[in-house]
């Protein structure tokens, strides 16, 4: 990496609260690993703010959009024109992630990161684009690598603007047409999976345009087999939206934010994220299975489990948005949940409680407590 380049620094998630907060967690008024998967988040949380009371401060999604070049190969149904226009939907409150966000509980920020038109000057939009679109990956780089780090820098500069406004957890979106052929190859490259296994119908494509896009694609790997590196792949195959994506992952892990991963399109740029810094691993949430082709595959890839799989692929950061109101559950247990000490009731092991299940309350026969099973 050039010595040049300055990235936010990542440091690895401090651990050393895991076993005091696990302790609470099992201390509470149910069997032991009953509430699954909330169990782990409240202590992921509780890790990430080094503290055993962790609190969700301002929810803010940052919706990043930029145009494609290697839409010229008609790798999508759809018109470039679509982004603008989406981000002006966006930003009148009329598309999902308006409504998501909204009943979720998050801010919303809508960031033109290089869309292929002059956008009005809209109230809401935060406009900083690289450049009016990238170019072709399938003749050339889609953008230079001067341009990569300024859109990584771009993408952080956002996230320290929340932080300051006292944002702790944070989603990402993106809006982009053929956005699903740049993050196809960029999974492939860095994730080292077989084109054809990244590669889905994005938009809509039919079987005939299913099968262009997987040669082009594949084309445009075989052109630019010389980038290896995270950056310069980045600049071979990326978006201006992916790039400020990963800029914006770098930047909360280091503000030491819980993130919510979205889908296709923002795991790959996670993937990035990681690839330049393996620790940003440890503040992230994946929040929903994609029903991307290609997507359960990236996620396969470093053995991430996401929360929810609801058979969406939408983008624009609804499925992380969908997501808070599990990690608001989370933090609320563990804050709020009263312990067998603090309720008065037997916990496990203590003397003379042979059938705790009328004195606690709790479901299930005696020896699936033992086993920490829980019944519905």
């Amino acid at each position: 990496m050039n010595a040049s380049v300055t990235l936010p620094v990542v440091e690895p998630l401090d651990r050393s609260l895991g076993s005091e907060l696990q302790r609470i967690i099992d201390g509470k008024t149910k069997p032991p690993g009953s509430l699954g998967r909330l169990e782990a988040l409240a202590c992921q949380i509780g890790m990430i703010q080094r503290t055993t009371h962790p609190t969700l401060a301002r929810p803010a999604m940052i919706v990043f959009a930029g145009d494609h070049g290697i839409a010229e190969e008609g790798v999508s149904p759809y018109p470039q024109a679509v982004t603008a226009q989406m981000v002006a939907n966006f930003l009148a409150g009329g598309a999902a992630i308006n409504a998501i966000s909204s009943v979720a509980g998050f801010t919303l920020e809508v960031v033109n990161a290089g869309v292929a038109a002059t956008l009005d000057a809209l109230p809401g939009l935060v406009d900083i684009p690289i450049a009016r679109g990238t170019r072709n990956f399938a003749r050339e780089c889609a953008m230079t690598r001067e341009a990569a780090i300024a859109a990584i820098a771009a993408g952080a500069q956002r996230v320290r603007h929340h932080a300051a406004l006292g944002t702790n957890v944070i989603g990402f979106g993106e809006m982009g047409i053929a956005n699903t052929s740049s993050a196809a190859c960029l999974m492939s490259r860095l994730a080292g999976v077989p084109i054809d296994e990244c590669v889905g119908r994005g938009t809509g494509l039919n079987d005939a345009g299913l099968a262009h896009k997987r040669c082009v694609l594949g084309a445009a790997l075989a052109r630019h087999a010389g980038a290896t590196q995270p950056l310069d792949v980045l600049a071979a195959f990326g978006g201006f939206e992916i790039a400020m994506m990963t800029g914006a992952y770098l930047a909360a892990a280091e503000a030491k934010m819980t993130i919510l991963v979205d889908g296709f399109i923002a795991t790959a740029a996670f993937l990035v994220a990681n690839s330049l810094a393996p620790a940003v691993r440890d503040y992230c949430v994946f929040a929903h299975l994609s029903n991307e082709a290609g997507h359960r595959r990236m996620l396969d890839a470093f053995d991430a489990k996401p929360i929810l799989a609801l058979d969406m692929r939408l983008g624009e950061g609804t499925g992380a948005a969908l997501a808070l109101p599990l990690l608001r559950a989370a933090v609320a247990f563990l804050n709020e949940m009263a312990s067998f000490e603090s309720a008065g009731v037997a916990g496990r092991g203590d003397a003379g409680q042979s059938d705790r299940s009328d004195q606690s309350g709790l479901s299930g026969e005696p020896d699936e407590r033992r086993s920490g099973r829980g019944t519905s």
